[in-house]
């Protein structure tokens, strides 16, 4: 990472620390997102049929999907516009940083935070699952290709997430509005998600790895079409003149 890559990611996570939404999002939803898969398993037992073990066990799985898928986007919204109405955009645009460094500074201070967290609470769930469940839904949580899914997935849906937000960020107007339109869009997402975790597509660790490949070329197309977004000058134009 170069000097001017962690100026960057630096500076955005200061940003970030500063705003009260931002900090309060990111602290309660992590919580709901270990709560609820908890809860949902752990009432399990020993009489309850196989179908609805699976189908518990497979909402709880979705679930850790759609933190990382989620919990960048709220960053991401204000990764542009909101640096706009605190006045700290046009400054950053005007330093010899680069386009790619400064993009490059800004998703790692989105993804990295999103990621880390991610992994800590379906570390506990696992862990959890595997003191306190019933063996049925310990077999199913404790599925190799569901551990290599959530290891490979996390943080390329992450970065995928924060693509799309800084997308949608460059061309709002508006944090809040930048926030769910960036979550919106990842309800395609979302359904290609519900197909793997309830089993309409086989989880297999080869599934996993091919998904994982798949979302790896998603990320790398986003990453061109932000790139193409994020101009310098059209940006400074736009909000010098708002």
């Amino acid at each position: 990472m170069s000097a001017r890559v962690r100026a960057v990611f630096r500076k955005e996570l200061r940003e970030y620390r500063r705003n009260k939404l931002v900090v309060g999002t990111m602290a309660v939803l992590p919580i709901v997102f270990i709560v609820l898969p908890l809860a949902g398993v752990l009432a399990l037992d020993e009489e309850t049929p196989s179908q609805a073990i699976t189908a518990a066990v497979g909402s709880a799985g979705l679930a850790f999907f759609l933190m990382p898928l989620i919990l960048p986007t709220i960053v991401a919204g204000y990764g542009v516009v909101g640096e706009r109405d605190q006045g700290t955009l046009e400054p950053v645009l005007t330093t010899p940083v680069r386009r790619e460094e400064l993009l490059i500074g800004k998703a790692l201070a989105a993804v990295v935070p999103s990621v880390l967290i991610a992994y800590a609470l379906f570390a506990l769930y696992v862990i959890v699952v595997r003191l306190v469940a019933i063996p049925e839904v310990v077999t199913l949580v404790w599925r190799p290709a569901q551990m290599v899914a959530v290891a490979l997935f996390t943080p390329l849906l992450a970065t995928f997430s924060i693509w799309i937000g800084l997308a949608i960020s460059a061309r709002s107007n508006d944090v809040r509005a930048a926030q769910q339109l960036a979550a919106l869009a990842m309800l395609p997402m979302v359904g290609v998600l519900w197909l793997f975790t309830f089993r309409v597509i086989t989880p297999t660790v080869n599934v996993a790895v091919t998904g994982a490949l798949v979302l790896v070329a998603l990320d790398i197309g986003a990453w061109r079409i932000v790139s193409r977004l994020f101009d310098r000058e059209r940006l400074l134009t736009r909000y010098g003149s708002a």
